[in-house]
This record gives structure tokens, sequence and C-alpha cells, in this order.
């Protein structure tokens, strides 16, 4: 059995079919709600301590630890994590060709 290895685009999304502007806005929300498990994890929150921290309802904890990327949007991570005291910056450059 011959096994076919394609090099990576650098975007599991990009790899996975999706469109360049869509995997690019799924890997930005997915390296998002990384941030804020990580900070759930580090801090030793509660699904509810962590909803108090972030200015929404434990349910919506529920959903980001869960990995529910489909109910987010950027401007919701990036909120969560500015109620938390996380300051997220935003890097903007030209694209890498990818071969």
């Amino acid at each position: 059995m011959t096994v076919k290895v394609r090099r990576s685009s650098g975007n599991v999304f990009r790899d996975l079919g999706f469109s360049r502007e869509e995997a690019e806005n799924l890997k930005m929300r997915t390296d998002l709600m990384i941030q804020l498990s990580k900070l759930i994890q580090a801090r030793r929150l509660t699904q509810a301590g962590a909803a108090d921290l972030f200015g929404v309802t434990q349910p919506r904890v529920s959903d980001l630890v869960r990995g529910k990327i489909d109910r987010f949007s950027i401007d919701t991570l990036v909120a969560m994590l500015g109620h938390a005291g996380v300051r997220v910056r935003i890097v903007v450059g030209r694209k890498s060709k990818v071969a």
C-alpha cells in the first residue's frame, strides 16, 4: 500500500479544504480558544469561575472547553480575554506563499 504524503500549508483548516479566508478565521479562533483554555487551567478556575471572569455564562465556557468553535466569533473571544485582563495584539503582515 502506497501512502501519499503532502506537505502541510501550516494551517490544518486549509489542509482540510477550507477556503483561505475561512481557514485563517478558523485558525485565529482556535488560537484564541486555546489561550482561554490555558488561562482556565493556569488559574485553576471552575467553569462558573471562568464565566464570571470572562463576563459570559457557564454554558458558554462549557462550549469553549468542548471546542465548539462554530459558537464563537473572533470578537467574542477577544472580549472574553479582555475581561480576564489579557491584552490581545494583532499582527498584520503579508501572506507567505505556500508551495
